[in-house]
């Protein structure tokens, strides 16, 4: 009841979703970008209620409170623990060997503010779990989720990135500094 009324919402808001959401797919890495408003983790609830695909979020320990922490728990969070010294890739790939079925967003920019570079754990833990990537775009300006065929790493990163870059060269809207120099250089850092 409550993925309909979300999805209702999400709908109702203008909000579509573009691209044919792979639900034959049981474990998947997903990877959002642009992350540059807090509206965009609203967005993806409606936009992940519309597809009825059960995706989960990483999100950072600050947000897990005593207050809040059931919340987010809820909501398919998973905390992120920064500041131990805790191997991420490992511990996320670790979970899709526990489950049948998986699928987390991660959003490689790491923050709304601008990154010159994305972080690439998404890759590895993909690389590592064996699993595809799902590309999203927050596409704000045709108010849409945009969504990738399913990726399957080749274990060549160059080559590898630049398919999940030319994705988010499609993307309308806020560009950051790392899209932007792939887009001015063809150079991914």
């Amino acid at each position: 009841m409550l993925r309909a009324i979300t999805a209702f919402l999400f709908r109702a808001a203008g909000w579509k979703i573009i691209g044919k959401p792979p639900v034959e797919i049981r474990k998947a890495v997903w990877v959002g970008a642009p992350h540059t408003s807090n509206w965009d983790f609203i967005v993806c609830l409606g936009g992940r209620a519309d597809m009825e695909i059960n995706i989960g979020f990483l999100a950072k320990s600050q947000l897990f409170k005593w207050y809040s922490g059931w919340l987010f728990r809820a909501l398919g969070c998973y905390p992120v623990y920064r500041n131990k010294a805790t191997n991420m890739v490992d511990t996320v790939s670790d979970m899709y060997k526990q489950y049948d079925e998986l699928h987390i967003a991660i959003t490689p920019e790491g923050t709304r503010k601008d990154v010159d570079k994305i972080k690439t754990g998404f890759y590895h833990i993909a690389l590592k779990a064996n699993v595809p990537l799902i590309l999203i775009g927050f596409d704000y300006v045709r108010k849409a989720v945009v969504v990738s065929e399913p990726i399957y790493l080749q274990n060549d990163y160059q080559k590898d990135m630049k398919v999940i870059y030319d994705f988010y060269l499609t993307i309308e809207g806020k560009r950051k500094t790392w899209i932007k120099n792939y887009e001015e250089t063809g150079m991914i850092v």
